[in-house]
């Protein structure tokens, strides 16, 4: 384990073991309908076989189950996973005003739920972003493209960052949310 958390360090963004999140949350949570690999490879700017990889990883981690030929999330063992174990493991890193896509309490779902503060907003780093702000980075390199072209997605992954990185307050409103939006889901797939 100390093994694994020393090379996700290396990385700038969180590499592999942080895909397996980014493919799950997309094919499922955000109600992709009929996914295939290649779809979510082009719509998360990753290749076929990182995002084979990643659902392999989830299914070997019980955070995926496989029904016949249908991949579906644990629903149980990912909230627990989201809500307690993911700021352990991906911890973000904090870097310098940059430019870039809004994230924590300065993107939906958790913009205007906290007074305004003076300093500069949380940003993925992105030469195309039209916020300057102080640098948070993301849980995957391609997120801020991805989240781009789905706003689900993208207020899914501004979640995961409160729970990564933010504030007291942040991370339960982040919590509750993550819990209903699981719960609707699981509802919907009953």
């Amino acid at each position: 384990m100390i093994f694994s958390i020393r090379e996700l360090r290396k990385e700038n963004t969180h590499g592999p073991q942080a895909s397996r999140y980014l493919g799950l949350i997309k094919a499922n949570l955000c109600r992709e309908k009929n996914w295939s690999y290649n779809i979510l490879s082009v719509s998360l700017g990753m290749s076929p076989s990182e995002v084979h990889a990643a659902v392999r990883r989830s299914l070997a981690a019980g955070l995926a189950v496989r029904y016949d030929d249908t991949i579906f999330p644990n629903i149980r063992n990912l909230e627990e996973f989201l809500i307690h174990g993911l700021k352990y493991v991906f911890v973000p890193d904090r870097g310098e005003l940059s430019r870039g896509i809004p994230t924590l309490y300065a993107a939906d779902p958790l913009r205007g739920k906290y007074s305004d503060t003076d300093e500069p907003p949380p940003v993925w780093p992105d030469p195309t972003g039209i916020v300057r702000g102080m640098a948070f980075s993301p849980l995957y390199r391609s997120a801020p493209k991805a989240a781009r072209e789905d706003q689900a997605l993208y207020e899914l992954l501004v979640l995961i960052d409160a729970l990564r990185g933010g504030r007291a307050r942040e991370r339960e409103a982040a919590a509750a949310e993550i819990k209903n939006r699981l719960e609707a889901y699981e509802k919907s797939k009953s």
